[in-house]
């Protein structure tokens, strides 16, 4: 009698259609998974050094201007929120004595701003939940209409014994592993993942505080400025300079 292999490969190859495919759909989830893994985290490594950079140059910058001149070759967000804190102001330059509608207008489209990159960070780690909560019950479908499968043998044949039916059931068993190797590390990656974007938003809400800060410490300059007789263009470029009132 010429022995039965049950290495994996054999019991792939061996195995019905129903559940070689669905072998195959959760070798595919398991591939997507370790891909997204790779490519996330690369990509929030990236954007953590650039938004550090940035914070560096908020934090040493003086004034609304300054920031957007030491960020405008940082590709992190932090260039697009002081472009629209600036933006904002430049808007508001014909209402005077304002300052407190001006920064609550600015910090509206700061957050949508900084609402938006949290969405864009999470982009793709919707998939590995997705893997993690469905791969064990594809797995145990697989496993089902395995089992189902050696059964119908069975009664066809009218063979009772065990060894019969092994080797159907150990093929159809490898489809609930294969759905346990799937969905396992799709869970733990994607908790990771939550952990380091989660890291990223909090750096994204540093910087929009810094921004809010510039735009603080300017409007305070131009009040001060104000009440000593002198006039100030709100949103002048950065180049200008405040001159004596006539």
């Amino acid at each position: 009698m010429t022995p039965i292999s049950f290495s994996p490969w054999d019991m792939f190859l061996n195995a019905g259609p129903v559940v070689r495919c669905v072998m195959i759909l959760l070798a595919v989830a398991s591939l997507l998974t370790w891909t997204i893994f790779i490519a996330k985290s690369l990509e929030l490594l990236r954007v953590r050094l650039r938004l550090q950079k940035a914070e560096k140059a908020l934090e040493e910058a003086n004034t609304l201007d300054l920031g957007e001149e030491w960020t405008r070759g940082n590709s992190s967000i932090a260039h697009t929120l002081v472009m629209a804190a600036e933006t904002e102001r430049k808007r508001s330059a014909d209402i005077p004595d304002d300052s407190e509608g001006l920064k609550e207008r600015i910090v509206l489209h700061l957050e949508r701003l900084e609402a938006a990159e949290g969405r864009r960070l999470l982009r793709g780690t919707g998939v590995l939940a997705t893997i993690g909560a469905t791969s064990p019950f594809i797995g145990l479908f697989g496993t089902v209409w395995g089992i189902m499968t050696s059964f119908t043998g069975i009664a066809a044949s009218k063979a009772t014994s065990l060894a019969v039916v092994a080797p159907g059931i150990a093929e159809a068993l490898l489809a609930t592993a294969l759905g346990l190797v799937a969905a396992i590390p799709a869970v733990v990656i994607y908790n990771h993942l939550a952990r380091q974007t989660a890291s990223c938003r909090a750096q994204v809400a540093d910087l929009t505080a810094l921004v809010m800060r510039l735009v603080s410490r300017d409007l305070g300059r131009m009040q001060a400025l104000t009440a000593s007789g002198q006039v100030v263009r709100l949103g002048a470029s950065r180049d200008s300079r405040s001159v004596a009132g006539e």
